[in-house]
């Protein structure tokens, strides 16, 4: 893979599964790490089963597990741990997600595995923390979501508290985690030390409630759900149009708010006394939606949107997941990418994001579909290994490489 972008030459171990920090793996390699994806032998990471299948195969790994080289190796047995610390010295970064207490019952305890390669960043991602009488319970991000309040924030008052349709916790930790990898790694460029950093997933998603936590302390607030509406802010919402489809509309600040009002209303509903200002319009947001909504009543989407554009205001379309591939703002920036893979034919994708103007970025490549597919190329490149010593590890069970059990190896 070439090895383009700000991350040029920095290489990641990523032991972990499912989504969280393998979304952070994922990114560092958009970044242009490279990353080599250690996986157990036979089923590999859980996420390859994860959703959608098509043919077998798991599409959102392809996204997942893009850019990543896939060796299978059975961190189980001694044999495969004293690989693992001969072969660190060669890593900048290393990621796990196993429960707290996992590595150390290996014998790979952050200790020695710094005493292994002292300049490694260690990167433990789990739902609740290292510590706390959480630590050792199952947990994904679905009750990070749940234990910091954001779905009792979420839906409508007249109906349970709303949780996400998709993995908001686990995609907001990745991407979290990954500014404290670079920040670990600039540390090291600095200083030459190693770091572990103890990543808790729900303290992440606590970012998203941090102004009404901090309201609540202050003054006992608790805010309501209020479907599309909020309570510190108005107008703001989803209007349907004539034509069936919907818009994005915000006026969170006064200046755009009475662009809204004068365009739909004219000078007497900026003047509305029940909406001069935010407080106002708060107060009052049933009745400026039912306004706004009167105006988005008679008019086709495309026409509300060049309306209250042209006026200033902050109007969006609010699209499906089949419309997103309309949008000639996704389209022009290529938000998109259709891969070539050698399985399903054609995988599309979010493309690598954000954009560095000289660094560039890597060529993407979708996820491996077999587990350990690079694994001897990767162990011979990295360790020296001949192919007499592979073949002895992969029928010890240390290891797996597809062509020894193809042609006849005993194991796994």
């Amino acid at each position: 893979m070439a090895q383009n972008g700000p991350l040029a030459g920095v290489r990641v171990l990523d032991c972990s599964t499912m989504i969280a920090a393998p979304t952070t793996a994922a990114m560092l390699a958009d970044f242009g790490a490279e990353v080599i994806k250690l996986e157990r032998p036979g089923p590999g990471d859980h996420a390859r089963r994860y959703g959608a299948q098509q043919n077998g195969i798991g599409l959102y790994w392809k996204s997942l597990g893009r850019n990543k080289r896939s060796v299978a190796f059975d961190l189980h047995g001694a044999e495969a741990q004293e690989l693992l610390l001969r072969w660190l010295p060669s890593f900048d970064v290393f990621i796990e997600n196993f429960r707290p207490g996992t590595l150390e019952r290996w014998n790979l305890a952050p200790e020695r595995l710094l005493a292994a390669a002292p300049h490694l960043v260690i990167l433990r991602m789990t739902a609740f923390g290292q510590d706390g009488p959480y630590r050792d319970r199952a947990g994904f991000g679905t009750l990070a979501e749940a234990m910091t309040g954001i779905a009792t924030v979420s839906g409508y008052d007249d109906r349970p508290p709303l949780l996400p349709a998709f993995p908001l916790a686990d995609v907001m930790a990745g991407q979290a985690a990954t500014a404290a990898v670079c920040a670990a790694y600039a540390h090291r460029l600095r200083t030459g030390e190693g770091e572990v950093i103890d990543f808790a997933i729900y303290e992440a998603v606590m970012k998203l409630v941090e102004s009404q936590i901090t309201e609540y302390a202050a003054n006992g607030t608790l805010h309501q759900r209020l479907g599309n509406r909020l309570e510190d802010t108005a107008p703001r919402g989803a209007y349907r149009c004539a034509d069936g489809r919907y818009v994005a509309l915000s006026g969170s600040t006064q200046e755009v708010a009475e662009r809204v009002l004068r365009t739909i209303g004219g000078d007497a509903l900026a003047a509305d006394p029940r909406f001069r200002t935010n407080a106002d319009r708060v107060a009052n947001g049933e009745a400026l939606d039912v306004t706004i909504q009167t105006f988005c009543d008679t008019r086709p989407r495309d026409e509300v949107i060049g309306v209250l554009t042209r006026a200033g205001c902050a109007v969006g379309p609010l699209e499906s997941i089949d419309s997103v591939f309309d949008n000639p703002q996704i389209a022009a920036r290529g938000s998109l990418v259709r891969l070539p893979d050698p399985d399903l034919g054609e995988v599309v994708i979010n493309n690598a994001f954000p954009r560095f103007a000289r660094a560039g970025a890597p060529p993407l490549e979708p996820g491996r579909t077999q587990v350990g597919a690079d694994t001897a190329e990767v162990l011979g490149r990295d360790l020296g290994l001949d192919e007499a010593e592979l073949r002895r590890l992969h029928e010890a069970g240390a290891i797996a490489e597809p062509r020894y059990r193809e042609h006849g190896g005993s194991k796994p």
